[in-house]
């Protein structure tokens, strides 16, 4: 491909990332229910990790994806269930139109991005822009290395402190979640 489409594609990825990012944070921000709201707030968190891939940070892309829309939203849906706050009629707010309406939105997006490439001239090599970190993706242990080192060792007090709170916050919503029924 062109390297004059590269910079489109990017541009263009990007701002679809970052539009569909705000529509969800705002629907989940607007849900009444708890379970629909930690829905959207997965799909929030896949596309911040989807930014941070495009700008070449993907250490933390597969952070993003790992820690919160992994283990603290199952951490956070395994609460809101052992809570109990809702009824399961509450769910249905994550139905209707709207799954007809962003699949219209992405279809429309796909099929403008294949009119592009129809366009496009391909050719075998392809020229992308290096990275600014591409020396330290060269050395053994690559990027991880250092944070890994300042992580455990030069926070290692803050980072066990962290994963406390996190026990203590589980701990305590399963208290009031039994004294409650």
């Amino acid at each position: 491909m062109n390297n004059e489409f590269f910079p489109l594609f990017f541009s263009f990825h990007f701002y679809l990332f970052a539009v569909i990012a705000l529509v969800s944070a705002i629907l989940f921000v607007t849900r009444k229910s708890p379970v629909a709201a930690a829905l959207w707030l997965v799909n929030v968190m896949f596309c911040l990790a989807a930014l941070y891939v495009m700008l070449d940070a993907q250490f933390i892309g597969a952070i993003q994806i790992l820690v919160y829309a992994g283990a603290i939203m199952v951490v956070f849906l395994f609460v809101v269930m052992l809570l109990n706050l809702g009824k399961p009629e509450d769910v249905s707010d994550i139905r209707g139109n709207l799954p007809r309406v962003t699949a219209g939105f992405v279809g429309a997006a796909l099929l403008a991005e294949v009119m592009v490439l129809a366009r496009a001239k391909w050719s075998a090599q392809l020229t992308l822009p290096v990275a600014s970190g591409e020396a330290m993706r060269n050395e053994p242990g690559g990027i991880i290395a250092p944070i890994a080192e300042v992580l455990l060792r030069d926070q290692l007090l803050a980072f066990e402190l962290a994963s406390i709170l996190l026990l203590v916050a589980i701990v305590g919503a399963v208290t009031l979640g039994r004294k409650r029924s």
